[in-house]
């Protein structure tokens, strides 16, 4: 599947600049009528280290009212939480009735880094992935809407961009001995992430998959497609696009706006 992904994809400043102030205004608007409406989302971030998924992330909510959306970064479960079922953590995090929840990695760690890095049983990260189709399908039968993405850079890029931040002295702490180790396992977590789309592909929890060499075409395609997915959703209560005499008059506006700091320029 991902050998068949193009990661040449690019998008010019002049475009991005154009369209990324509307897309996030589109958001905000549906951000609040999903509110309003009681129809709660959670779109999951998963992908390589160093792919972008911080910052795509920041330009997601970088318009939206905090009050309408929680965001989880989540890591590897801690001693105490071994104690409970494992999706116990995720369930309590799961969005109130109008409310957007963003994971920051998900439950899918448990068929990714801790299936690679035998933090667990080979019997248990089989085992999660009945739990997790259970899991989706109670959310999206409760009318949640579930959008999936996995940022996919290159082996080589990834390395390109672990050295630029390295070289960075400001930066350089991001980097860790545990990222470079993940690194050297490229080919096995590659392997573990074909199983993964391959099993947890399902129309009410699709997987996006996102060309993230490029920092502006990863995040325009993000912002896309939660639009698309929220007003499938909403059907006959997504609210009216802008006119262009609004869309201008706001576009004026954001020119002075600032951007989320990026992590390492556009490639």
């Amino acid at each position: 599947m991902l050998e068949n992904v193009n990661l040449k994809r690019r998008m010019s400043g002049d475009e991005y600049a154009r369209v990324l102030p509307g897309l996030q205004r589109r958001l905000y608007d549906l951000e609040k009528t999903c509110w309003d409406n009681k129809v709660s989302s959670i779109i999951v971030f998963e992908g390589w280290d160093a792919a972008g998924k911080g910052t795509s992330i920041a330009t997601l909510t970088q318009r939206l009212d905090p009050r309408g959306f929680k965001l989880h970064a989540m890591s590897l479960p801690r001693p105490f939480e071994l104690n409970w079922p494992w999706l116990r953590r995720f369930w309590l995090r799961v969005p109130m009735a109008g409310e957007m929840a963003i994971f920051d990695q998900s439950w899918y760690s448990r068929v990714l880094e801790e299936r690679v890095e035998g933090l667990v049983h080979e019997r248990s990260w089989r085992a999660a992935y009945g739990d997790i189709a259970d899991f989706e399908r109670t959310l999206a039968d409760d009318g949640t809407v579930i959008v999936k993405f996995f940022l996919h850079i290159s082996r080589k890029e990834q390395e390109k961009r672990f050295k630029v931040l390295e070289a960075d002295p400001l930066e350089a702490w991001r980097v860790t001995r545990a990222d470079w180790a993940r690194h050297k396992k490229y080919a096995e977590y590659l392997a573990a992430v074909e199983d993964m789309l391959d099993r947890t592909e399902e129309a009410h929890a699709s997987w996006t998959i996102v060309e993230a060499t490029s920092r502006r075409w990863a995040r325009t395609k993000i912002l896309r497609t939660v639009i698309a997915a929220l007003e499938q959703r909403l059907g006959g209560l997504v609210p009216p696009r802008e006119t262009p005499e609004e869309a201008a008059a706001a576009d004026a506006e954001a020119a002075t706006a600032v951007e989320p700091l990026d992590d390492g320029g556009e490639a």
